[in-house]
């Protein structure tokens, strides 16, 4: 079973039998190496308000994380009629990227802006419960990074892939465009094809070695994203772009044995990467596949309310 940080409250271990009745507001974070969801509901669970806002992957940065959440937290309370809530009133549950990092979520959790209650996980676990609502299975999450967990029927937990998307995430958006931007240096090098996909990488990134250079030296995670969309545009017309889009498959599949290798559990896909690659997967694959009851805002939310139900427990 792994084990990752949960934080209550303000940053401290939570005291059994502490009261929480001050809390009035439930919030549910997806944080990834992209953009931030948010949901603010109140006690009973009642949707009060969304918002959306830049990357809170702890990777890029823990003071960049908390702009965005609290961008969104304000967006959120807008639609909700009140502006922003009081976070003294407010318990939050976070899945964002890059919390096995032990001192990137150690300095998050240390630079929390006065919530009365916070629990922070991996986004991978929170788009698990989101997507099964809390009970066993698998998902494979493929956006512009990848990971795959399983909440197995004993409770224990599995993780697989989730390295990162500098050495690892194969699969994921930010994994196809290095595979697209690789390729097309070989290509403008004369060591491969100047087909359609390297065209249309050049087109959008630069249309010599100076500025491909430039442009990778500052692309970072989501720039190396953006280029995915050009792969599976140019599958079609392109054989080297079909290919990179069978090996993302195959390195999805890979993730989803590691997590269950005798395929007993429920599977679920999430991300736009993997949802679109969802019809090239194996019949075996697809035959295992679920819809999704929610995603990892909706996991973030089951978490937080999970542990204060458990705290009031008797």
């Amino acid at each position: 079973m792994l084990s990752f940080p949960s934080v209550f409250p303000a940053g401290q271990p939570w005291q059994p039998g502490q009261s929480n009745s001050a809390i009035r507001f439930l919030i549910g974070v997806d944080g990834g190496g992209t953009g931030t969801r948010l949901r603010l509901t109140d006690r009973a669970g009642r949707l009060l308000g969304q918002g959306e806002a830049g990357p809170s992957a702890l990777g890029q940065g823990v003071e960049q994380a908390w702009r965005h959440i609290l961008q969104a937290l304000q967006q959120a309370g807008a639609q909700a009629g009140g502006g922003m809530p009081d976070l003294s009133s407010c318990a939050i549950g976070l899945g964002l990227a890059g919390v096995g990092v032990a001192t990137q979520a150690q300095a998050f959790v240390g630079q929390q802006p006065g919530f009365a209650a916070l629990l922070l996980e991996h986004d991978g676990f929170t788009t698990l419960l989101g997507a099964h609502g809390g009970q066993a299975g698998a998902v494979i999450a493929a956006g512009t990074g990848s990971v795959g967990e399983a909440l197995r029927r004993d409770g224990s937990r599995v993780l697989a892939g989730g390295w990162g998307w500098q050495i690892g995430d194969e699969g994921s958006g930010a994994w196809l465009g290095q595979l697209a931007m690789r390729h097309t240096h070989q290509a403008l090098d004369g060591r491969a094809v100047l087909g359609p996909l390297a065209l249309a990488v050049l087109a959008q990134a630069g249309l010599n070695r100076e500025a491909l250079l430039a442009w990778c030296a500052a692309a970072g995670q989501p720039g190396y994203a953006g280029l995915a969309p050009l792969v599976f545009d140019h599958a079609a017309s392109d054989p080297v772009a079909a290919q990179f889009l069978d090996a993302a498959v195959l390195e999805l599949e890979r993730i989803g044995r590691a997590l269950d290798p005798e395929a007993q559990l429920p599977l679920a896909l999430s991300g736009s990467i993997a949802l679109r690659l969802a019809p090239l997967f194996s019949a075996a694959t697809r035959a295992r596949c679920v819809t999704p009851q929610g995603d990892s805002a909706d996991g973030a939310l089951h978490l937080i309310r999970q542990a204060l139900e458990r705290q009031n427990a008797p």
